[in-house]
């Protein structure tokens, strides 16, 4: 705000007790890590040995994109590297900037470079709202190292960034973090006098935290602000402590929690859920997930195991449970809580009513076992690869039959070299389609088989 700005605050910003970071502040902003050490989660890009930890300790970053769910860490991560290679860390706004705050800060870090020789980070927030043409003014200073760009999105880059700018970009992908991850920031917020809560006396319930955790859903920010907004608004006791209790959580976070009766519950719904669709009760189903959801289960792991019933106990029966199941998992993922609930109760009635068949299962759990007990079989002749000179001299491709030059486009040829049954279809809806079908075919194979004979290329 500039000096003589006639509405500014006449008076020195708040400070934590004993600190120099402003009180105004949330949580979650005092408690940003400030290096690689402090930095919570994304251990599968950021763990010892791992490359992007590599590439910032050996200053050898070039232009990256974030992308993940809010409250990742994809902003902070940025400041660290910043901090890390002393780079001048510029941002902007997908939302709020436009070309020409971009062309001056690409016409400052120019000018950066060559009079100081300092590089720039670039770090653009939301980097998916700007347009084709905002991207594209990017491109030149990235190519030529003017700027280093850190572009963080919530989308996924190879759909809402141009193909250009993701050619030139690494990218990598911050995951949710874990309840553990949450409950270790709000631990280290307690214990921080200088940035967090530790000048306060807080006693904070591990249920109060784990709830916060939870209902968070991988969001480090969520269950931080709203830790904050627990331990302020409680009045202390008789005692001067502030004690942040399940009930305070709650309200914390404005969702009630769902105690289950014990660890095992979790697995228990989640087994109860499934068991009522495999057992065509939508109405029991239902209630299940609206148990899983309102204690805040992750929607992509209620969606996951939508998405595995659809194959194992519909399967055939009913081949578009599975596509719908899969099409509420992507909702699912792209929306989350609260609309996810919609596509997921879509897909649950969908499954629970529909004809069931787990005859796929059986079938690739028969063969998996022949192979694993050693029963390896050579690929006949006449279907190996006869696409490579010298084929035909070893006798690749004789004798094979295109079945689309037959009526039905059917033509009976052996495909396995032994007589085996894997696959054995149920009356169950389509799959009873599939039966016909498939009894017809190997009826004509039978007798294939029973005359000896391999029907060849000259029958055709």
């Amino acid at each position: 705000m500039p000096p003589d700005d006639l509405f500014a605050a006449q008076g020195p910003a708040e400070k934590v007790p004993g600190s120099e970071v402003p009180r105004h502040q949330p949580l979650a902003a005092r408690m940003r890590p400030r290096d690689l050490d402090e930095f919570t989660g994304q251990g599968h890009i950021l763990g010892p040995g791992q490359l992007l930890r590599r590439a910032i300790e050996a200053d050898r970053i070039q232009s990256l994109l974030f992308y993940g769910p809010p409250g990742t860490g994809k902003t902070s991560l940025a400041q660290i590297i910043a901090r890390r290679t002393r780079n001048k860390f510029e941002r902007l706004s997908g939302v709020e900037s436009n070309v020409a705050d971009m062309r001056r800060v690409l016409g400052a870090a120019l000018n950066r470079l060559e009079n100081t020789g300092q590089p720039t980070l670039l770090f653009i927030d939301e980097i998916h709202r700007f347009n084709k043409a905002q991207q594209d003014v990017l491109l030149p200073d990235v190519e030529s190292g003017v700027v280093r760009l850190i572009g963080a999105t919530t989308h996924n880059p190879f759909f809402f960034v141009n193909s250009p700018l993701v050619s030139r970009s690494q990218i990598f992908e911050l995951k949710p973090l874990t309840e553990a991850d949450l409950c270790e920031l709000m631990r280290r917020a307690l214990g921080d006098a200088e940035r967090g809560l530790g000048y306060l006396k807080l006693q904070v319930d591990e249920s109060a935290l784990g709830h916060l955790a939870k209902l968070a859903d991988g969001d480090g920010r969520k269950a931080l602000n709203a830790l904050e907004i627990g331990a302020l608004t409680t009045a202390p006791g008789t005692d001067g402590v502030i004690h942040v209790t399940l009930d305070v959580a709650e309200q914390s976070i404005q969702r009630k929690a769902v105690v289950y009766d014990d660890e095992d519950a979790h697995y228990d719904t989640i087994s109860a859920f499934i068991k009522s669709m495999r057992g065509s009760d939508p109405d029991a189903a239902l209630y299940w997930l609206a148990k899983m959801i309102q204690a805040g289960e992750d929607p992509r792991f209620i969606a996951r195991r939508i998405v595995i019933h659809a194959a194992e106990d519909v399967g055939l029966a009913d081949p578009m449970a599975l596509v719908l199941a899969n099409a509420a998992f992507q909702a699912a993922e792209f929306i989350g809580w609260p609309e996810a609930r919609i596509p997921l109760a879509e897909a649950t009635i969908y499954i629970a009513t529909a004809n069931k068949s787990n005859s796929n299962v059986v079938a690739i759990d028969a063969a998996v076992a022949d192979v694993e007990s050693g029963r390896t079989l050579p690929v006949p002749k006449h279907l190996r690869d006869a696409s490579y000179k010298g084929a035909k001299r070893l006798g690749h491709g004789e004798g094979y039959v295109y079945p689309h030059d037959h009526p039905g486009h059917f033509v009976p040829q052996d495909y396995l070299g032994v007589e085996k049954l894997y696959y054995l279809p149920t009356d169950q809806g389509v799959e009873k389609k599939i039966k016909e079908r498939l009894d017809k075919w190997r009826e004509a194979m039978k007798k294939l088989r029973s005359s000896g004979e391999q029907v060849s290329q000259n029958s055709s």
